[in-house]
């Protein structure tokens, strides 16, 4: 199978795929000694396990994530019930995430209440920064795991009882790869990405950029004093997302901030608007139930 004018694309009986470039004339030109990029990301998984077929990882993904998007459904339920707003938080480690998270805290908890979920893979560092704001925080350890799942934030729920008509944050273990797949019940994924990283980030990890619904540009009074192209970083992930929600901020000193808690205020407002609905249809359907019954 080819891949073009300077390479030849390979499957395994396995199911993985990767490509080199032609010997010969082709290869002039090249670094000697390397033959081409590997790419393992093209067979129907999209990723590679040694020794496991690609059909066989397909399936064990489709059960992890079919047994996921049920818990994920209840908890999306339970939040609309209540009229919370809920919003995943992910992003790559370092990107300034706790930093947000404690400024969004410390500027919203006098007009609303909030509830945290934070998770790590060890230790409860950033739940503790999150209680010393002074609002509830659980710390969900996931040892070897590199993402929180739909299961881990029911049993948080059951746990925390968040008040009704609140924000509820989750902050996603740092991996800008696997949380992306993982739907928690959320009403939105919020992915952060700092300019102390690259501008093609969302480009080299694009399902996650493509499942959030809103970007927060971090760490932007830092801009002056590296060489990072904003309006670039914003085009490339609009190139993986066009409908992504933008807002440059910086969490130490403010800037940018306004536009990202009025963006909350309002998603909280319209969650409180669904659930007042939902409960004036509910009386509407008793109302009628009850004149049915009284008419017999």
């Amino acid at each position: 199978m080819h891949a073009g004018d300077h390479g030849h694309v390979h499957r395994h009986a396995d199911g993985t795929v990767h490509s080199h470039a032609h010997g010969g004339e082709h290869a002039r030109g090249h670094a000697p000694g390397v033959g081409g990029d590997l790419d393992y990301g093209t067979g129907p998984a999209r990723a590679h396990a040694p020794g496991m077929s690609q059909s066989r990882m397909v399936q064990i993904e489709q059960d992890i994530l079919a047994k996921n998007n049920t818990y994920a459904r209840a908890n999306r339920a339970w939040f609309d019930e209540r009229g919370i707003f809920a919003l995943n938080l992910v992003s790559s480690p370092g990107s300034g995430k706790t930093t947000l998270l404690v400024k969004t805290i410390e500027a919203l908890r006098g007009k609303l209440a909030i509830t945290v979920v934070e998770g790590d893979q060890q230790t409860s560092v950033d739940a503790e920064r999150i209680r010393a704001t002074g609002v509830p925080a659980l710390q969900i350890n996931t040892g070897k795991g590199c993402h929180l799942d739909a299961h881990m934030v029911g049993h948080a729920l059951q746990r925390l009882q968040p008040a009704e008509a609140s924000l509820f944050l989750i902050e996603n273990v740092g991996n800008l790869v696997c949380p992306a797949a993982f739907d928690l019940g959320e009403q939105h994924k919020v992915a952060i990405l700092s300019v102390t990283e690259g501008e093609d980030k969302p480009l080299k990890y694009p399902d996650m950029f493509r499942a959030a619904e809103v970007m927060l540009l971090n760490k932007c009074d830092l801009l002056p004093y590296l060489d990072f192209n904003a309006d670039l970083a914003e085009e490339n992930a609009r190139k993986v997302n066009p409908k992504l929600t933008v807002f440059r901020v910086s969490a130490t000193s403010g800037d940018g901030m306004a536009a990202w808690l009025d963006w909350i205020e309002k998603g909280l407002e319209a969650q409180r608007g669904k659930r007042a609905e939902s409960v004036d249809a509910l009386k509407r359907r008793v109302a009628e139930l009850e004149r049915q019954l009284a008419a017999k």
